[in-house]
């Protein structure tokens, strides 16, 4: 189990999974797998799915604030799937970089990718709090996490399976 041990960005993968459940599901790690299956019944098969961000880390990237610094519910989620079926399903208005690095399924960009509208509607009444849906190449999600050490916490794995602290 080394995965398990592994740390990136300065947290292990137990870590990561507790501030999640801890942060966005009020300590209840069912309501966590309950988000994680909702996922699960909407992506591609072959998408690999990680939790970015506050939610894992504890606290803003951009000034450290902790998450949820402005009130319950005001910090956001940042799902991101992985790879090239979840590309697709973005608008071509939708990339930073076309067909590698979308922009996130946000407030501010709520048509770029339309078949995903009611997966980020049901994921937001879940958590009642922003869900922001990203999508991106393995390539891009290996710099940013292996090269620059941006914590993410994998939820599922491109096999399907449950990132390596979950619960089947």
């Amino acid at each position: 189990m080394a995965e398990a041990r592994a740390v990136q960005g300065g947290l292990s993968e137990e870590e990561k999974r507790q501030n999640v459940i801890r942060y966005v599901f009020d300590s209840q790690p069912q309501r966590f797998e309950n988000f994680r299956q909702a996922i699960e019944e909407a992506i591609p098969p072959g998408t690999q799915v990680v939790l970015r961000g506050s939610a894992v880390t504890g606290c803003r990237w951009n000034d450290g604030a902790p998450f949820d610094a402005d009130g319950p519910g005001t910090s956001d989620v940042d799902l991101t799937l992985v790879g090239g079926d979840a590309v697709s399903l973005f608008e071509l208005h939708g990339f930073f970089v076309p067909g590698v690095h979308s922009r996130p399924l946000s407030d501010d960009d709520p048509d770029i990718a339309p078949t995903l509208v009611p997966l980020r509607k049901r994921l937001m009444d879940m958590v009642r709090r922003p869900v922001n849906i990203q999508a991106t190449r393995e390539l891009v999600m290996q710099f940013r996490g292996d090269l620059l050490g941006q914590p993410y916490l994998t939820l599922i794995d491109k096999n399907g399976e449950i990132g390596s602290q979950g619960a089947r």
